[in-house]
């Protein structure tokens, strides 16, 4: 009976001896195999690591491609239109209202690099769009309460008459216009630096089916983009003018709030990349460690650091191995100054550099002659905005029975990419891979490449426009009349559908452009510098036109664009400049495109794929 209940006793310590040792043995594989299965360096909405097959994918980017359709409304509902506002209701002088508007979108796409660091620095992309979104709304909210509320806007007058003269808005009642203008520029430009990359970040960039899947994304988030102009530019754009301003402003109000749980009702499907810390810190030391250990190249201490072979780095999940060989990088021979930055004794322990943090920063110094570059082509699309409405005014504006409004001129380019968009990527591009047998088929710096030649064609077609219109004034005699030319403004849409295609090969290139070649700690900073640039094609619009001005003034008796007569400009002398100029800026453009090498984007040189995607020059 005793060895009866020994041997239970036995026999029972020894499978729990086996079941323990199983479990031992067990969990490391249940840890190992969690670990492959989830996103490195991603987290989903309740910060916990993203999973693959769960988390990410084409549904994710589908939800943020419905909200920039409504975002764009909101924003482009009012934009389009608001320099009639300013002038009719709060009774600024055209000049100024056109400065207002002018600053107002300058300064919300150049906010967009605000949001582009925050999200890479501090928050996430996820974060940076609801903060955004919210701001935003409280902004539209101030001008839609302004618009409804006589009492908050000047008192209504006749701009001809003596007896009640208009007066511009002034006090409290301008410090809340600028206010909720402000906030919808600083809500604009948070959405625009975080959106896109939030989209583009839900694809898996190691594999050629999600680097064709992101580059898809582009493509339709452009689409989007014009989805949202389009109900602007038509039915919001004809509210504010038959039912009043509050009503426009009240469509973009709830068409952003709307956006909001939108987003959040594809929360579960996200994945977000964690933030990485200032890239803006990062640079600067890189920068000075770089110039101090030049200036000091004599003293031995300062010797560079190098290493035989050369590791590249991982832009997906930055894995375990990329980061051991981060340190022990070697150095590539481009920008050589910089290399100094690394050395074996640094003068501070802050001015401490590795191999890695050095290529990251001469990617983005790679990268900035190819935004300088995409500035002339946004210059010209502001010139054309303004312009070119003038130019449709003084034309015969009747399509049939309707009458078009010349401030829906915006309609024809984007009706052109919402068809262009999806013939690119169904069409073009798949044809593309099949002649250059290549993952890409058209190169990110092609394409913008071919948006920049679009556009000198396009201020060409606008300048042979603008002489058969003053022909047509001369032949009838109506060069000093205000009764419309015979003469149909379709031929003005012409040159905008042309900016249309070059709007849709740049814009969509250089978004995709920067976010593949900047480093992951970085990407959505360099993502909104396609917007910056759109800022300073705006701001050096207004510059150009000032200096031709000056200098035209100066040699002539008449300068080229002044006085209230557009029949009177030498618009087309104008429009052949902005050619020129956008010609040797495509030149200039060729010189770096031409030198410029891709980035890795695979875990593995010799890979198939990797060296399948990678073109190393526009010369493919």
């Amino acid at each position: 009976m005793v060895s009866l209940k020994f041997m239970i006793l036995t026999i029972w310590f020894r499978l729990n001896t086996a079941y323990i040792g199983l479990i031992l043995f067990w969990l490391p594989l249940q840890d190992e195999a969690n670990h492959l299965n989830t996103w490195e360096g991603y987290v989903d909405w309740r910060n916990r690591a993203a999973i693959r097959g769960r988390h990410g994918g084409m549904l994710a980017a589908s939800f943020v491609l419905v909200v920039e359709i409504l975002e764009n409304l909101a924003y482009l509902a009012n934009a389009s239109n608001l320099v009639l506002y300013l002038s009719k209701f709060m009774h600024f002088s055209p000049s100024t209202s056109a400065n207002i508007v002018t600053n107002f979108m300058g300064t919300a796409f150049l906010l967009a690099l605000l949001g582009g660091f925050l999200a890479d620095a501090f928050f996430t992309t996820y974060c940076i769009y609801l903060i955004s979104a919210a701001i935003e709304f409280t902004g539209l909210l101030v001008l839609t309460i302004q618009a409804h509320l006589p009492s908050l806007k000047p008192p209504t007058c006749a701009s001809m008459s003596t007896d009640n003269p208009c007066k511009e808005v002034n006090g409290g009642k301008t410090v809340m216009l600028f206010t909720g203008l402000y906030l919808v520029a600083l809500g604009v430009g948070g959405i625009k630096g975080s959106l896109p990359p939030h989209g583009a970040e839900q694809f898996d960039e190691t594999t050629p089916q999600g680097r064709k899947q992101r580059s898809s994304f582009f493509n339709y988030y452009v689409f989007c983009l014009s989805c949202g102009a389009l109900v602007a530019v038509t039915l919001v754009v004809w509210i504010e003018d038959n039912k009043g301003w509050q009503w426009g402003f009240g469509i973009a109000t709830a068409t952003i709030l709307l956006s909001i749980p939108l987003f959040l009702l594809g929360s579960p499907t996200y994945r977000t990349k964690v933030p990485a810390g200032s890239p803006i810190t990062t640079m600067f030391k890189v920068l000075a460690a770089a110039m101090y250990n030049n200036f000091k190249a004599r003293s031995p201490s300062t010797a560079v650091t190098t290493v035989p072979s050369h590791t590249h780095e991982s832009s997906e999940g930055e894995t375990n191995r990329a980061k051991e060989k981060g340190s022990n990088q070697a150095l590539t021979e481009s920008l050589k100054f910089l290399n100094k930055a690394v050395t074996m004794k640094p003068v501070h322990p802050m001015l401490q550099c590795t191999a890695k943090q050095l290529e990251e920063v001469k990617i983005v110094l790679r990268i900035l002659p190819i935004l300088m570059s995409t500035i002339m082509l946004n210059c010209c699309l502001a010139q054309l905005s303004t312009f070119s409405v003038q130019q449709a005014a003084t034309m015969n504006t009747n399509l049939g029975s309707l009458k078009v409004p010349p401030a829906s001129l915006p309609v024809f380019p984007v009706l052109f990419i919402m068809i262009l968009a999806p013939l690119y990527n169904q069409v073009i591009v798949p044809f593309a891979r099949k002649v250059t047998k290549t993952e890409m088929g058209i190169t990110h710096l092609q394409r913008i490449g071919i948006g920049l030649m679009f556009s000198i064609v396009a201020m060409a077609v606008a300048a042979l426009v603008e002489i058969k219109r003053k022909n047509v004034a001369a032949k009838h005699g109506l060069l000093n009349s205000t009764e419309p030319l015979p003469i149909t403004f379709l031929w003005v849409a012409m040159q905008y559908l042309f900016l249309g295609s070059a709007d849709l090969f740049t814009l969509a290139g250089m978004m995709e452009f920067f976010f593949t070649e900047a480093p992951l700690s970085m990407r959505s900073l360099a993502t909104a510098l396609s917007w910056a640039s759109l800022a300073m094609g705006y701001y050096l619009s207004s510059v150009l036109v000032n200096i031709v001005n000056s200098i035209t003034g100066a040699y002539r008796r008449r300068p080229w664009l002044v006085g209230t007569n557009l029949n009177m400009y030498h618009l087309e002398r104008f429009y052949w400049l902005m050619c020129v100029l956008s010609g040797v800026n495509f030149l200039y453009y060729l010189l770096w495109a031409s030198r410029y090498k891709y980035r890795s984007t695979g875990l593995d040189d010799d890979d198939d794929d990797l060296k399948e995607h990678e073109n190393p020059t526009v010369k493919d």
